[in-house]
């Protein structure tokens, strides 16, 4: 199976130049041959804008959810996609999947809010999202969720294969690209996609360095800290040799 990844600015709170992108994007990533593509963390209406959260956030199903299905449906290409969703009174952080036929295979909230303006915008979710994908068992986490071992952990505790991970991760922060995530991916034997913002939003810089990283925390494809389009074949095999064995041979020092 080859996964797409989209590294690029902020749309700015425009909604239609977002869905403009996002079907640019979509229809080259399959073209390339992929089944699934990645955008950023609240890719619309955008993620340093607080201002818009709450007063552009839309339900599930509403009409950016249409027209992402169909975008999906008319390129025949998988889309995941980060965006602000309301729920009655309550808005949340979400992370929404489409298969290539458009419908939703995945829905999830983001669980770990970072920082005062994300807990000032939004709830928090509270539950998990493990879902199959053509054939391969996958998963939604949201930026700073990654960063918990013990949420990748029980999603791979689920049999998640792939976790999929829209972000908006601020310049400065590149560990998270260059440890946390490959530590994760090899600390649990999962393959996961991070796909982060470049560019400027409200001055705040973000850092890009997505990038889709093996079960064997190797980067199958890396992006700088310019617009990128990845893509990557994640059904290569993994020495087994080279597969973490951790998990199993844990010991814990009785108290």
């Amino acid at each position: 199976m080859k996964l797409a990844l989209y590294q690029g600015p902020p749309v700015g709170g425009d909604a239609e130049a977002g869905l403009a992108r996002l079907r640019a994007m979509t229809q080259a990533a399959a073209l390339a041959g992929a089944r699934m593509i990645v955008f950023p963390e609240l890719f619309l209406p955008g993620y340093n804008r607080p201002d818009l959260h709450g007063a552009l956030a839309q339900p599930l199903g509403g009409d950016w959810c249409t027209r992402v299905a169909e975008i999906a449906r008319e390129a025949g290409c998988g889309v995941t996609l980060g965006w602000a969703e309301r729920d009655g009174e309550v808005v949340y952080n979400a992370a929404t999947c489409f298969d290539a036929y458009g419908t939703v295979c995945g829905h999830y909230r983001k669980v770990q809010l970072f920082g005062p303006m994300e807990k000032a915008s939004f709830a928090p979710g509270s539950d998990y999202c493990v879902f199959d994908f053509e054939g391969v068992k996958a998963a939604l986490m949201i930026c700073y969720d990654v960063e918990f071992a013990g949420h990748v952990k029980a999603l791979a505790g689920q049999g998640a294969q792939l976790i999929l991970v829209p972000t908006a991760n601020p310049a400065g922060f590149g560990h998270v690209s260059t440890a946390f995530v490959p530590a994760r991916a090899a600390e649990m034997g999962v393959t996961i996609a991070y796909a982060n913002f470049c560019g400027e939003e409200e001055g705040l810089r973000y850092g890009g360095l997505s990038l889709i990283c093996g079960p064997d925390a190797r980067a199958l494809a890396a992006a700088g800290t310019s617009e990128a389009l990845l893509i990557a074949d994640i059904s290569q095999p993994v020495d087994p040799s080279l597969r973490p064995t951790q998990l199993d041979d844990y010991r814990e020092i009785p108290r």
